[in-house]
């Protein structure tokens, strides 16, 4: 009868060790599948575009200040937005004709991301913590590359095409400039117009190629599907 009980008991542990490890099991898998899909969209003319909660987070690692462990809605649904704009941007970069990144530019890419980071050790050692092995991992040189051919696409559509006329500069100098510079400097000599103009020029460059972006943007977000799969 004892022989019978303690062949029972002995059965029952390693049930329940069997039990343990299969949780555990369990358990580790469950970890291991992090990634999931956060965002698609469509312009209806092929495959959607997914963002990944891991787009998110390479994205976040680019960003000095972004707390990475863990990161912040705030931060995640800044980084989301960004993103759906960066698509956008690739969707319609697809349809020009275009020479693909050298080697060349995703370098000089990734030093300047790299250049907003105290070191490169501390730049790698965030890219390590959302899955890259260093700025030469294939997949990080594969992001650096879609960034620089969205920045040719975005010089080619729209800054190449911008034109800031002379009369453009003088009624800025004359509506914006002189008042502005009189109300924060009073009792300094005014700078005249010829000396400043190639400063006023290249404000006034960005500031339509940014409302050109905007516009570019609106109507793509109103002629696409884009639909939120998981809160972030």
């Amino acid at each position: 009868m004892k022989h019978n009980f303690i062949q029972l008991k002995a059965s029952l542990i390693c049930l329940v060790l069997l039990a343990l490890a299969f949780m555990a099991a369990a358990d580790g898998r469950a970890q291991e599948v992090v990634d999931k899909t956060v965002a698609t969209i469509s312009d209806g003319a092929g495959d959607p575009e997914l963002i990944t909660y891991s787009d998110l987070l390479w994205s976040l690692a680019l960003q000095p200040d972004a707390p990475l462990n863990p990161p912040t809605s705030e931060d995640l649904n800044r980084a989301l937005q960004l993103l759906i704009n960066q698509r956008l941007f690739a969707l319609e970069a697809e349809r020009v004709p275009r020479s693909a990144a050298t080697q060349g530019e995703i370098d000089a890419e990734i030093k300047r991301v790299l250049a907003r980071f105290t070191s490169t050790a501390e730049f790698e050692k965030r890219l390590r913590m959302v899955g890259f092995d260093s700025v030469k991992d294939e997949n990080f040189e594969r992001m650096m590359a879609q960034r620089v051919s969205i920045e040719k696409y975005l010089e080619f559509r729209f800054r190449s095409f911008v034109v800031i006329t002379p009369l453009d500069e003088e009624k800025y100098y004359r509506e914006v400039f002189t008042p502005d510079f009189r109300r924060r400097n009073p009792g300094l000599l005014m700078p005249p117009l010829d000396e400043i103009r190639p400063k006023l020029n290249k404000l006034l460059t960005e500031q339509k190629v940014e409302s050109d972006i905007e516009r570019f943007l609106d109507f793509s977000k109103r002629r696409s599907e884009i639909i939120v799969l998981s809160e972030v």
